[in-house]
C-alpha cells in the first residue's frame, strides 16, 4: 500500500513573502494588485491564491513575516533592553538604519500602512508598558506620565519613517533620534 504524497509547491514560501512584504512596503496595500505580486513573485494567480489565500490575507501574512524580519528590531530592543531608556535609544537608532537601508523601501511597512492600526498601537502599548515598568520600579521619576511619553516615542519612530520615505538621509533620522532623547526624563539617582 502506497502513501499518496501532496503535490511539492513549486516556491520558497518564505522568498515569495518576502517579495511581497517588499511590494506592499514600496506601493501600499492598495496601489499593489494581485496581477503585481504574481509578477513580482513569479508565482500565477492559482497557485498564489491556493497558498496564501485572498489579497487581504497575503497582506497579513506578509505583515507578519516584515514584523519577523525587517521590522523584528523594535521587539528585540523592548525585550532585550533593561530600561524603557535603553531600549527606546536603541530602537531609534536602529529605526535611522533600518528605514534607509540601500536596496528596500524606505520608511516602515507598519507605519505607512493605513490598515494596520492596531499594530501601531501595540507598540505604543508595548512603549508604554516598559516605560511605566520603570517608573514602578523607581528607574524613571514617580511623576513620569507613561502614557505621554510612549505617545511621543511612537510619534518619533512614525515621524523618522515617514522622512526616511520622503528623502532624509540617515544621519538626519540619527539626529532625530538624539534629539529625542535629549527629552528623556532624568533617571532617578
Amino acid at each position: 500500500m502506497s502513501a499518496v504524497v501532496g503535490r511539492k509547491r513549486g516556491f520558497d514560501r518564505d522568498d515569495v513573502l518576502d517579495r511581497i512584504a517588499l511590494a506592499f512596503w514600496r506601493d501600499g496595500y492598495q496601489a499593489t494588485s494581485v496581477a503585481d505580486l504574481t509578477v513580482t513573485t513569479g508565482v500565477n494567480p492559482p497557485s498564489l491564491y491556493a497558498a496564501f489565500g485572498d489579497k487581504h490575507a497575503l497582506f497579513t501574512e506578509a505583515v507578519r513575516r516584515y514584523q519577523q524580519t525587517y521590522g523584528a528590531f523594535t521587539a528585540r530592543a523592548l525585550e532585550e533592553e533593561p530600561t524603557a531608556r535603553q531600549a527606546v535609544e536603541r530602537v531609534l537608532t536602529e529605526a535611522a538604519v533600518e528605514y534607509t537601508t540601500p536596496g528596500r523601501p524606505k520608511g516602515c511597512l507598519v507605519l505607512t500602512a493605513p490598515e494596520l492600526h492596531a499594530l501601531r498601537e501595540q507598540a505604543r502599548e508595548a512603549f508604554e508598558a516598559k516605560i511605566r515598568h520603570d517608573v514602578e520600579t523607581g528607574a524613571l521619576p514617580a511623576g513620569t506620565d507613561a502614557h505621554r511619553l510612549a505617545l511621543f516615542v511612537a510619534t518619533v519612530v512614525r515621524g523618522m519613517s515617514s522622512l526616511a520615505r520622503d528623502g532624509a538621509t540617515r544621519a538626519d533620522l540619527h539626529d532625530v533620534a538624539r534629539t529625542a532623547l535629549s527629552v528623556w526624563p532624568a533617571p532617578v539617582p
